[in-house]
């Protein structure tokens, strides 16, 4: 196992990058500790497999360098950096039985077969595939396939990371829970440093410890689940991650306040005088904003049933605002009005949070 550090680290698919819209990977420095859990999240496009691949060797980057611990990579092809891959799509030799595709890695490296043996075995009871051991692969459904590219990559005691690149995508919805559930249970068990890359929020963020969001190359914020819902650096963080996402509404300041369509809007700290041509926001998610006898006026145009809470669309002019109403609560029918908890009423500039 290895920390694993990216310094200055740039990417340009072009020969001769010029604007900020050339760059794949916009210009980053990551640590990542060893033995964590850790997700790329984002949507497509964004740069994560550019990243996953600069980490593998499998791409060089254009500029800066890869580090697992004291020993500079970035030159190093991909086979000297004891790294294992999951892909998108389970890669299995379906001739062979369950046992001899977990046992290749080793066998590829001359691990003794006793030692073999009990690798596979134990590998194989964690991924509940023991009973199907001497089965061809040809036969295993798609979830059963994954399992056995799960258990490729976790076979080996020598990996520097692990890494996953949408490992579950075509896997059935209720097994991507069971599958997902195995994998932190996993990582758990052995403590080895394991990348996920996804574009789904709900993966990352019961998989890792630590979440990566990036966003048209860039990485915008690192945190834990919590400090990511809590406190979005960026109003991407905001808008992607949570359901309903965080509001983003448009903002002025005056003497350190926030003012929303002439409604101040209180926040936990005064707010410096914004630079120029800087365009600020105000964010609060729909958890932390409630019906009150005076705030900001509103007419309520949508009640949608979510189980144990109603999600709300109330609109002031051409604004939405969300909030979610408790199951039984009541709701008023006329002269709406909105309060935003100033503990959790973030200011943006340009999409950054103002500290």
């Amino acid at each position: 196992m290895s920390m694993i550090s990216l310094k200055g680290l740039r990417h340009s698919y072009l020969e001769q990058p010029n604007g900020d819209e050339d760059w794949a990977l916009k210009r980053m420095s990551v640590d990542w500790s060893d033995g964590g859990a850790y997700a790329l999240l984002g949507p497509s496009g964004c740069g994560k497999t550019t990243l996953l691949n600069i980490i593998s060797g499998l791409i060089t980057p254009t500029e800066g360098e890869v580090w697992f611990d004291d020993r500079n990579v970035t030159e190093i092809p991909p086979d000297q950096r004891n790294i294992a891959q999951v892909f998108q799509f389970p890669v299995v030799y379906d001739t062979m039985s369950v046992y001899d595709n977990l046992a290749f890695p080793l066998r590829n490296r001359g691990v003794a077969e006793g030692e073999v043996d009990g690798k596979v075995r134990e590998i194989a009871d964690m991924l509940d595939l023991s009973e199907t051991l001497h089965n061809r692969a040809a036969g295993l459904t798609a979830d059963g396939k994954q399992k056995i590219s799960l258990g490729r990559g976790l076979v080996r005691s020598d990996v520097n990371v692990i890494m996953f690149d949408e490992p579950l995508t075509v896997i059935d919805p209720h097994l991507k829970w069971i599958l997902r559930s195995k994998l932190k249970e996993l990582h758990q068990q052995i403590h080895r440093t394991m990348i996920y890359v996804t574009h789904d929020q709900t993966e990352a963020l019961t998989f890792a410890d630590q979440v990566v969001v990036m966003h048209e190359g860039t990485v915008v914020q690192i945190g834990t689940p919590v400090e990511l819902f809590e406190k979005p650096r960026h109003t991407f963080v905001g808008h992607f991650i949570g359901s309903p996402g965080m509001n983003v509404l448009p903002c002025s300041l005056d003497n350190g306040t926030a003012y929303f369509e002439g409604h101040a809007v209180p926040t936990d700290h005064p707010v410096a005088h914004k630079a120029e041509g800087e365009s600020l926001e105000i964010g609060i998610r729909p958890e932390f904003v409630r019906f009150t006898e005076d705030g900001i006026p509103v007419q309520i145009a949508k009640v949608s049933d979510a189980g144990r809470f109603s999600i709300v669309e109330a609109n002031h002019g051409d604004h939405v605002i969300k909030l979610l109403v408790p199951d039984g609560q009541a709701m008023p029918s006329e002269n709406a009005r909105l309060h935003f908890d100033p503990t959790r009423t973030q200011v943006y500039a340009d999409g950054w949070m103002v500290s």
